[in-house]
């Protein structure tokens, strides 16, 4: 008798596999999905854009007159982390380039949204200011360090992004249109 009974219980749990099988393929043929869409989703950033423009104690930088193809992809700002400001993009070839601000210590805090890039002791000149280039296994990044805060524009883009992000950085008046 115990020998039919499991028999049964392995038969039903085949069968049930079956009808949940079947029903997913159910789903997945009237479900519409399209296979050639984009799965990078914008974020739009003018909520905490306001919220940082309120709270931090700097001019918290959005770029401006970006080329076509930028994707703004996330975005934070975290008061209690040293105002940490970070706003992340996609290049139009799909490389990462992040712009991040804080108040925090800048070596730990430079290392840390760096992935331990380090400074090379190079600087670079961009729209008109001094940036120092860091290098890192993960991202490379540009580094200003002002009074208060310091600016990092980091990813896995070249240095040639990084630095047409770097330059299109402007204080935050308004919330742009991302």
């Amino acid at each position: 008798m115990a020998g039919m009974r499991g028999k049964r219980t392995v038969r039903g749990m085949f069968q049930s596999m079956a009808v949940i099988g079947a029903a997913a393929g159910v789903i997945y043929l009237f479900v519409p999905h399209d296979e050639k869409a984009d799965p990078i989703k914008p974020v739009d950033y003018r909520v905490e854009l306001l919220t940082a423009q309120r709270a931090a104690p700097y001019p918290v930088l959005v770029p401006e007159g970006l080329a076509e193809g930028w994707t703004p992809t996330s975005v934070t700002y975290e008061r209690q982390e040293g105002d940490a400001w970070h706003l992340g993009f996609l290049s139009p070839d799909r490389q990462y380039v992040a712009v991040e601000q804080s108040t925090a210590s800048p070596e730990k805090y430079i290392a840390e949204v760096s992935h331990e890039a380090a400074d090379t002791g190079r600087t670079q000149q961009v729209a008109g200011r001094t940036w120092q280039r860091w290098e890192g296994p993960k991202y490379d990044a540009l580094v200003l360090r002002e009074k208060g805060v310091t600016t990092v524009v980091t990813g896995t883009a070249p240095y040639e992004q990084l630095a047409e992000m770097a330059a299109a950085l402007k204080p935050s008046k308004d919330a742009p249109k991302p």
